[in-house]
């Protein structure tokens, strides 16, 4: 690989890099926002709306149609992401 192309390459990655952290701060609060909606469960069976799943899934869609961003890989990660807040949930859930 040339010089230049390698150099072209870490300058992208410095802005993935920096995203990555934005990204991070934007997780802590959507999971500080689902905490505090566990709390206010009283059942494990609370814990996976579907018809919620749909709704979310169904509206990533339409934006990310509207953005011109691939909607299957914007559905990949929202379903990767909810998957990743159901085990959340079922690993904090406390019986009240």
């Amino acid at each position: 690989m040339s010089l230049k192309k390698n150099k072209a390459i870490i300058k992208v990655r410095k802005k993935l890099d920096s995203l990555d952290n934005r990204l991070l701060n934007l997780i802590k609060i959507r999971t500080k926002l689902v905490h505090q909606i566990l709390q206010n469960k009283t059942s494990k069976k609370q814990i996976v709306d579907n018809a919620r799943i749909k709704v979310i899934l169904s509206n990533i869609k339409r934006k990310s149609l509207k953005k011109n961003i691939d909607p299957i890989l914007t559905k990949k990660i929202w379903k990767e992401m909810i998957r990743a807040y159901i085990d959340f949930e079922y690993r904090k859930f406390k019986k009240k």
